[in-house]
């Protein structure tokens, strides 16, 4: 069930309205605030089961922590951290999992090939999780599904519109630095 706000409401009248029970205000917070909660699990690669773990969660301390928020502007921070902190807590708790979950009664290859993936997958989210916060945040947007819109990311993450394409671009090639790989090369016009 989706259930779509306005543009107009601002989040600092939701947030109002959710602290005073107002059924409304907090389905429009959730709704609001969704595509950036799944970015951000899926940038540490979380599987669907668990960015729904991840998200349930995430909405049930911001019922628990709702009446602390004093800065109305911050929500959007405080959703971001909250949720990076419980994709850290998945992460770890998924790869104690794995350890133990490698079929070894498959063929030799095929546990090769699940061991590289894996490794691979582990190295691009290291690499990606040394960048700094800002950077996160963008691509985890910019990757999001569904799509979140430009001018939507640039008042969560407080950007100019402008800004989005060039400071993506240097996130990019600051991911590819740490994961060895060589620069895009330069369109020639």
């Amino acid at each position: 069930m989706s259930f779509d706000v306005p543009a107009e409401i601002d989040v600092a009248t939701l947030l109002r309205g959710a602290k005073r029970g107002d059924e409304q205000a907090w389905r429009g917070i959730v709704a609001r605030f969704t595509p950036l909660v799944v970015a951000i699990c899926r940038s540490h690669g979380l599987s669907s089961p668990d960015t729904l773990d991840v998200s349930q969660v995430v909405w049930l301390r911001l019922v628990e922590h709702l009446e602390r928020i004093r800065e109305l502007e911050a929500l959007a921070g405080w959703i971001a951290v909250t949720t990076r902190n419980e994709c850290m807590h998945t992460y770890r708790s998924a790869r104690r999992r794995d350890f133990v979950a490698i079929d070894f009664d498959r063929p030799a290859a095929d546990v090769a090939d699940t061991v590289v993936d894996r490794q691979e997958r582990r190295l691009v989210l290291e690499a990606f999780g040394s960048l700094g916060d800002r950077c996160r945040e963008l691509l985890s947007l910019l990757v999001a599904d569904p799509p979140v819109a430009y001018s939507e990311i640039a008042v969560i993450l407080d950007l100019p519109v402008g800004s989005i394409g060039p400071t993506r671009q240097r996130c990019i090639e600051n991911l590819r630095k740490k994961l060895h790989l060589p620069a895009e090369p330069k369109d020639r016009l």
